[in-house]
């Protein structure tokens, strides 16, 4: 089933709906009339079909019983998970086993749009996009993810270096790139990974990405290093066991560096520049600094420099009234970190708060989430973070939970079992 509508088509499509909602059903030779559907009591637009969004857009129909009307704008053609993603980079996974469509959002009556959004007239509520006519709303979730700072890594700041040092920090095309650019480096060569400082898309993401590079060398490449330039004074998340999984497995092959910010990069040279050092690799992997995607700033969301500050009872952005904002593009509570599961709570939590307000039933008095993130170190072993987050009303903040949640004691076999099935569960819970 395709994805996307033309200006043409989404006006047919409208008007073939009515067309057969007026028409009477024929069964066993007797006219009848069909079971009208519910009459819409309002309509939510759900911008980006990642985490956030695409839960969002699933819950609001069910917990309404498909009374409200929800349309979900999403860019992309078909949904690519961020997590697991490091495992196509160590060869364990391709970028098929963690891609799909969003065919079944549409059996909960989700109306999916492949379109981009150009501008928010939050004034008007309206939703401008740039191939069919403006969109009017009642309640608007923006879901945008991460956009990248590129002007704060002035030799990146151009398409074309952008083709040659990658990000890949954007599940897709250029994690296939990024895994070609492995592939085809010499045996011997030297991979770079540069990480921004916190806060920044999934905390342990650079510790496991290194472990699968790692993993990829110790198979392909074994003279081969990686260097991680942590622009964090320390490991951020799971540092003892990392450390101990680059020390078990991958010993004399990843060297770590803190304080290494990336303030410049020579593409020709291929050199990473920081405050006092230059290294030079044979593969560059430079994820730039990133904040809120762009969309969030066109509606003015962006309450400080780079994320949007929100009512964590709601998700309802503090700057513009009716507008929820879900996942990375959040200015996070406390102990937050910015993950796919976290993306999902924050779905369920505006999506309950959505349905309460336009149903006229009250609030949630106490949202309760969970994180869970785990991370693969090899093509056998992972290992989990989690934690609870519960809504403080004194407070008026989402705060971890006192006791729960930590570290796996050690990584194992059996933690990647259930890595994989965390996968398949919030894949599921997303898109299905």
């Amino acid at each position: 089933m395709r994805n996307d509508y033309t200006r043409r088509e989404f006006i047919k499509a409208i008007g073939a709906g009515a067309a057969a909602a007026a028409t009477p059903a024929i069964l066993s030779g007797c006219a009848t009339e069909p079971a009208a559907p519910p009459k819409p009591i309002g309509r939510v637009i759900v911008i980006g079909g990642g985490y956030g969004g695409a839960t969002c857009a699933k819950y609001i129909r069910m917990w309404s019983e498909r009374r409200i009307e929800v349309f979900l704008i999403e860019r992309s053609p078909q949904f690519v998970s961020c997590p697991v993603s490091n495992l196509v980079l160590g060869g364990s996974r391709s970028i098929q086993d963690i891609t799909f469509g969003y065919e079944k959002l549409r059996e909960y009556g989700v109306q999916v749009i492949r379109d981009e959004v150009t501008g928010i007239l939050t004034d008007k509520k309206r939703v401008r996009l740039k191939r069919i006519e403006d969109l009017p709303y009642d309640r608007l979730v923006v879901a945008p993810g991460i956009d990248f700072m590129y002007n704060q890594i002035p030799g990146l700041n151009n398409p074309e270096a952008q083709k040659v040092v990658l990000h890949a920090w954007k599940a897709g095309p250029e994690t296939v790139e990024l895994r070609k650019q492995l592939e085809v480096m010499r045996d011997g060569g030297v991979y770079i990974l540069s990480m921004p400082t916190a806060p920044y898309r999934c905390p342990p993401g650079p510790y496991e990405r290194v472990c699968q590079v790692a993993h990829y060398f110790k198979q392909a490449k074994p003279r081969s290093k990686v260097i991680m330039l942590d622009g964090n004074p320390d490991i951020v998340s799971k540092k003892g066991l990392f450390l101990a999984a680059w020390n078990d497995l991958y010993k004399g092959m990843i060297e770590y560096g803190p304080n290494q910010v990336a303030r410049d990069v020579d593409v020709k040279s291929m050199t990473i520049k920081t405050e006092f050092d230059s290294f030079k690799g044979d593969v560059l992997n430079v994820v730039p600094p990133h904040g809120a995607g762009l969309v969030a700033r066109q509606a003015n969301l962006i309450t400080n420099d780079r994320w949007c500050g929100v009512n964590w009872q709601t998700c309802e952005s503090v700057a513009v009234p009716g507008v929820h904002v879900l996942g990375d593009a959040t200015l996070s509570a406390a102990a937050m970190p910015k993950s796919a599961s976290m993306a999902n709570n924050h779905a369920k939590i505006a999506a309950s708060a959505i349905v309460a307000v336009m149903t006229g039933q009250p609030l949630n008095p106490a949202p309760t989430i969970n994180n869970t993130c785990y991370s693969y170190v090899s093509d056998r072993e992972a290992m989990h973070v989690d934690s609870v987050h519960r809504w403080v009303p004194d407070k008026k903040a989402l705060e971890p939970v006192a006791g729960s949640g930590g570290v796996s004691s050690q990584r194992s076999e059996l933690e990647k079992q259930y890595a994989d099935a965390w996968a398949r569960n919030i894949w599921a819970d997303t898109l299905t």
